[in-house]
């Protein structure tokens, strides 16, 4: 695992603008529960919230402060499904399956409505979201991935907008036209991951942060979790640390790669500015592989991501280099003060599926969820509870599907990944 106790959140807007500061203890001394979790990301506090409502009692370890990672960094986009296609599970999965798992991911935003509703979240919860086509061809290949929902799931809630309509979503030219799903949107990451930490406390799971697992002991067929100053004793243990996993489990992190991604945000541009550039309030995503998204704050900010870096290493001059792509879909922001920029680590499978499965019998683990983290958390800690309580079966339909190491090992690897996204970057240009 990489070291990060005593961090305080990466200065963003959304750190700039969270609810709670709630400051959860530092783990001393030995103590004992059902199911230790270890990560407070999206992940690891749906899974303990999931788990104290069955009745479990929960300890969740983590390095540095809950959302310290991606979960309170990222875009802010919710987009129902998986980062891959549903034809990665349909390779091996029954058609039954794949219809399961296609429903869970749509399930998946039904989690994010029902959370803030029941816990009175205040997370600025927003329905809509674009898939804009830059080419001709991503034109093509949105609208026959409306149609294909439509057959095989019966799923006829997409609308595709033409170009000539398109400004009513994004003022822009850059565009050629977008899938409209009325069904995902956005969100503040951070305080949804807060809310949900605070609910979880409320039902019972004890957090602590600035708590840096050292070591995970299994030998007395109790697993022991080793922090700096304390030990946890436990039945069941869930890795819910992501990109952050590193040599805690070695042949669980082979499966996934860190990757940078970033998001700088605009001065407040009032609200008749914001409402003109966005009107129907709408997170958007382009088509390309290496893609933009974005999106309005409530206080009438533009939210610009994208610059994914595959070496992990930050753009120089980060919030300059944003905002010269910015500028190439809202070049009429050319006057926009850019107030905030920040970037994080996410992590990615092989084939972009999420990767859920056991380490034993009694060590579970989420992660790869390869930029769709904000909705498909949720779904993981709800499977991972289902799954200790007894109810395994929709878990392991994700466990069944197979994922590979990436190739060079740990010293190789990410060179390897660099020159396949250069590809990837020279096909979005031609």
């Amino acid at each position: 695992m990489f070291n990060i106790a005593n961090q305080s959140h990466e200065p963003s807007w959304y750190a700039a603008t969270a609810n709670d500061h709630f400051p959860y203890p530092v783990l001393e001394g030995d103590i004992d529960c059902d199911v230790c979790v270890v990560g407070a990301g999206l992940t690891g506090i749906s899974t303990a919230l999931n788990l104290a409502e069955r009745g479990l009692s929960v300890v969740v370890l983590e390095a540095a402060k809950v959302g310290w990672g991606a979960s309170g960094r990222n875009g802010g986009q919710m987009i129902a499904g998986y980062a891959c296609g549903i034809d990665t599970f349909a390779s091996q999965l029954d058609e039954a399956e794949v219809r399961a798992v296609w429903e869970m991911g749509q399930e998946t935003i039904d989690i994010i409505r029902e959370r803030v509703q029941r816990h009175a979240i205040d997370c600025d919860l927003t329905f809509g979201y674009l898939h804009a086509a830059n080419k001709p061809r991503d034109v093509s290949a949105l609208q026959e991935d409306r149609d294909d929902t439509a057959r095989r799931f019966g799923q006829n809630g997409l609308r595709w907008i033409p170009k000539e309509s398109l400004g009513q979503y994004v003022q822009s030219d850059r565009y050629l036209g977008g899938l409209l799903d009325p069904h995902s949107g956005h969100l503040h990451p951070l305080n949804y991951t807060l809310g949900l930490a605070r609910a979880a406390r409320a039902a019972g799971v004890r957090i602590f942060e600035n708590s840096f697992v050292t070591g995970l002991d299994s030998a007395s067929g109790k697993h022991e979790v080793a922090t700096d100053d304390g030990r946890v004793k436990a039945k069941f243990v869930v890795l819910a640390c992501n990109a952050y996993l590193g040599t805690l489990v070695p042949a669980t992190a082979r499966k996934i790669m860190p990757v940078g991604t970033y998001v700088i945000a605009t001065e407040p541009l009032g609200v008749a500015r914001a409402q003109a550039l966005m009107p129907a309030n709408a997170a958007v995503c382009d088509s390309r592989f290496v893609l933009d998204y974005f999106r309005m704050s409530p206080d009438g900010r533009v939210l610009w991501g994208g610059k994914v870096s595959y070496s992990t290493v930050q753009p120089p001059n980060l919030a300059q280099a944003m905002r010269s792509d910015m500028l190439k879909t809202f070049p009429q922001l050319a006057d926009a003060r850019i107030d905030y920029a920040w970037g994080g680590l996410c992590d990615i499978t092989m084939n972009r599926a999420p990767h859920f499965g056991r380490l034993s019998p009694t060590i579970y683990f989420a992660q790869g969820f390869s930029g769709h983290g904000v909705n498909t958390t949720g779904l993981a800690g709800k499977l991972i509870a289902e799954a200790i309580a007894g109810q395994a079966g929709r878990f392991d339909v994700f466990a069944k599907i197979d994922h590979r190491d990436f190739p060079g090992g740990a010293l190789l690897r990410m060179p390897a990944l660099v020159l396949a996204m250069a590809w990837y970057r020279m096909r979005d240009w031609l």
